[in-house]
């Protein structure tokens, strides 16, 4: 007669749940409306909620932010996502989750779609930044903790070391602030006039070749 362990999936249950426990996970504190900490937090996981100057949840020195899709549409927009991107990359792993329906991402009035293609292919080629679709905010905690459970634990920083920018990202940091320009626009601009110098004392004309209709409201704030 062969006899069945009736207790050894709950076990294997109290058991990850031990093993989750030494494992501290750092979530900014304004996630704290979402669910993905409570998911969290049932998993077993420990959780310490401060404010992160970069991304939403820090786990083993991996910086994830985590964007939904309506969220990251209106970042889009604003042009607030390539920042947070170009943050994200001072830590040497990082994440961006995008969380939510993919129909609604890809299908709406607000955003043209290629407005979104381009942001994907960006954030791969310039920016190479990995993206992971979740579905809800349960989904992702499961991602998150997936990623909690990698061996190599280190020290968590909350402020990674920056990287040092050379001059030309440093003109296209400065230039993507303006409203507008973003990175393809901004690189144009190099291209064209070499130094923020010579860009800031172009003719109108000469603007428009690269800016069209927005040459007007750049040259009001840059004189």
């Amino acid at each position: 007669m062969t006899f069945h362990n009736i207790f050894s999936k709950t076990e294997k249950a109290a058991n990850e749940q031990e093993d989750n426990k030494k494992v501290k996970i750092i979530i900014d504190d304004r996630e704290k409306n979402s669910l993905v900490p409570s998911e969290l937090i049932r998993l077993g996981f420990q959780i310490d909620f401060q404010h992160l100057p970069i991304g939403d949840y820090l786990i083993n020195n991996i910086a994830i932010e985590r964007k939904t899709t309506s969220d990251l549409k209106s970042s889009i927009i604003n042009k607030r996502i390539f920042a947070q991107m170009q943050e994200l990359k001072q830590y040497p792993l990082h994440l961006l989750i995008i969380e939510g329906n993919k129909e609604f991402l890809f299908n709406n009035e607000i955003l043209n779609l290629n407005a979104i293609k381009g942001f994907l292919l960006s954030s791969q080629i310039n920016y190479k930044i990995p993206i992971i679709f979740s579905q809800n905010e349960k989904d992702t905690a499961l991602y998150i903790s997936l990623l909690a459970k990698r061996k190599e634990h280190k020290e968590i920083s909350i402020n990674p070391k920056k990287r040092s920018l050379d001059k030309e990202e440093q003109v296209q940091y400065i230039l993507e602030g303006f409203p507008n320009i973003g990175p393809v626009k901004a690189r144009a601009l190099i291209k064209k006039f070499s130094s923020l110098k010579n860009i800031i004392n172009a003719s109108k004309i000469e603007l428009e070749e690269i800016l069209g209709k927005n040459t007007s409201t750049f040259l009001e704030l840059t004189n």
